[in-house]
């Protein structure tokens, strides 16, 4: 939750996985952006891109859909809290490993470099025990912390609406060829799960990382470095082929409209920022391993501090590498939206428009950021819709800066990397044997350590989704409230559907794992019981 919220999640939050296992954990569901993009469950470029369509399943994605044309929710980028966002996740600074392990002969060994491929290493210390339980109370009790604030802050209870009725609103055709998307989708977006389960069990279970980097010369924070490029890459090549899969199947529906040329740019920048951003974190851990004994304290509020310094930057430091942002120009539907916001109590200097129509069809909104960088944002591809119809998106965006979503979600984002941190150190003793390390100390855990990331990540995504999907709510809610208008909410919801390619009924597992909105016919559903409580007539 952090970084960005998006209007709606078209075809439901396509890449939520946490995929990549290069790739770093998610910067909190709404750090994702959960916008409307249309999106392929399966593989794709990630959000932060901006770029390309997406697919439902992977998205290493940084920090957010900057601008994707179809959001992948990604794993993303410092966080792991949540709720990416979209909150989110095993946190991105976790780290683990022994800092120093004995000797059986009583001396020191230092820190790993050049620990045999072959792991094992002395029985656990007196002193080690000792640490490892410190982390496991201070684990346990954040933990707590974040499953109180999630439970308190959480708006669980909301509006009661009918069971959801797509035939009641969309036609035969629509909603076959909604069936159809979803289940062209279906396999690329779980061959990717899958493929990210493997790679991460081989880095987390296996020297397969270890023997990766092991060729690297240099420093240990170069070989730091170059261990995450080789494995970010390597991992991109595996998946390469699900990637264009993916791209293919959005242009054969016509959501992604951008040449190969584009397409393959945007993803070298993603992968670019998420080697950039691993790197920065990887480094951060190796250091304090190799210094501090109780490294996870340090480490746990950088991870913090990381999170939410990443989540007020991204709109200014990483959206604009996929999107040009211009201000919407002068006319009255400029002038009615800055009325509108001065009428919702919410300050609001501008609204920008993304030109995401380079690349997608897909209609999208949302808003990044908070206090100085915060920003609406909608896609030019909006624009086309009645004007009416753009005033309730931005008023569903208006209700999520009111009630200060992205900080909210920056918060349980950072509180969720703090505690990655924690158990990092926890848990990386129990698989570094296996991966040939004796500590984060030595710069060949870094696959290790990615893997347990992505693993997080995955974990963590269900909860996210669910808080998330209130959030949305909530916020649908606050446009009805704001306009009064639950017939265009409706009209409005279902030009998002029909252009996106929603998913209309999702099954119980996709909507589990990848669902960071509403279904359409939830979000009509309750837009007709506010109707019905308020006494507006609507269709």
């Amino acid at each position: 939750m952090s970084e960005r919220r998006n209007v709606d999640d078209a075809s439901q939050e396509a890449s939520k996985e946490g995929e990549e296992a290069g790739g770093t954990a998610a910067l909190s569901g709404e750090a994702r952006g959960h916008g409307e993009s249309a999106s392929v469950k399966g593989e794709g470029v990630s959000p932060v891109s901006g770029g390309g369509a997406s697919a439902k399943g992977e998205s290493p994605g940084l920090v957010s859909g900057g601008g994707a044309p179809v959001k992948e929710e990604s794993p993303g980028l410092v966080s792991g809290g949540g709720a990416p966002v979209k909150g989110e996740s095993a946190g991105p600074v976790a780290g683990g490993g022994v800092f120093v392990k004995e000797e059986s002969g009583g001396g020191r060994r230092g820190h790993g470099e050049g620990v045999s491929v072959n792991g094992g290493g002395p029985p656990e210390s007196d002193g080690e025990r000792r640490l490892r339980r410190q982390a496991a109370v201070a684990a346990v009790l954040l933990g707590l912390v974040i499953a109180a604030v999630a439970a308190f802050s959480t708006p669980w209870h909301l509006l009661t609406s009918g069971p959801p009725d797509p035939a009641r609103d969309f036609t035969a055709a629509q909603i076959a060829r909604s069936e159809a998307f979803d289940a062209a989708s279906t396999l690329p977006a779980y061959l990717s799960l899958a493929l990210t389960l493997i790679i991460a069990g081989l880095l987390v279970a296996t020297p397969l990382g270890v023997k990766l980097v092991a060729w690297l010369k240099g420093s240990w924070w170069v070989r730091v470095v170059l261990g995450v490029v080789v494995i970010t890459l390597f991992t991109q090549l595996i998946k390469l082929p699900i990637a264009i899969w993916g791209e293919t199947l959005l242009r054969s529906y016509g959501l992604s409209i951008q040449t190969w040329g584009s397409w393959g740019s945007d993803r070298l920048k993603n992968i670019g920022v998420d080697a950039f951003m691993l790197s920065l974190m990887l480094l951060v851990l190796v250091a304090l391993a190799r210094k501090f004994r109780r490294w996870w304290i340090p480490a746990a509020v950088g991870a913090f501090a990381l999170t939410v310094l990443a989540s007020f930057v991204y709109p200014v430091v990483f959206e604009p590498l996929f999107n040009d942002f211009t201000t919407m120009q002068q006319g009255q539907l400029r002038t009615e939206l800055l009325d509108m916001a001065k009428r919702d109590g919410v300050p609001v200097e501008d609204v920008l428009v993304a030109d995401a129509s380079r690349r997608t069809t897909a209609l999208n909104a949302y808003v990044s950021g908070f206090g100085a960088t915060r920003r609406i944002v909608v896609y030019d591809t909006l624009l086309k819709a009645p004007k009416a119809e753009v005033e309730l998106v931005v008023a569903h965006e208006l209700g999520h800066a009111k009630t200060d979503d992205v900080l909210y979600g920056t918060f349980i984002g950072a509180l969720g990397a703090a505690l990655g941190a924690i158990l990092l150190f926890w848990v990386f003793d129990l698989v570094r044997r296996r991966t040939g390390v004796t500590g984060l100390g030595d710069p060949r855990a870094v696959g290790a350590v990615i893997g347990l990331m992505t693993f997080g990540s995955l974990l963590m995504s269900p909860a996210e989704n669910l808080i998330s999907r209130q959030i949305e709510a909530r916020a649908d809610l606050h446009a009805l409230d704001l306009t009064h208008d639950p017939a265009t909410f409706i009209a409005m919801q279902k030009r998002l559907a029909v252009t996106n390619i929603s998913d209309l009924s999702p099954d119980a597992v996709e909507y589990v794992l990848y669902a960071s909105h509403p279904s359409s016919p939830e979000r009509i559903a309750m837009a007709r019981a506010w109707a019905k409580l308020n006494g507006v007539p609507v269709q």
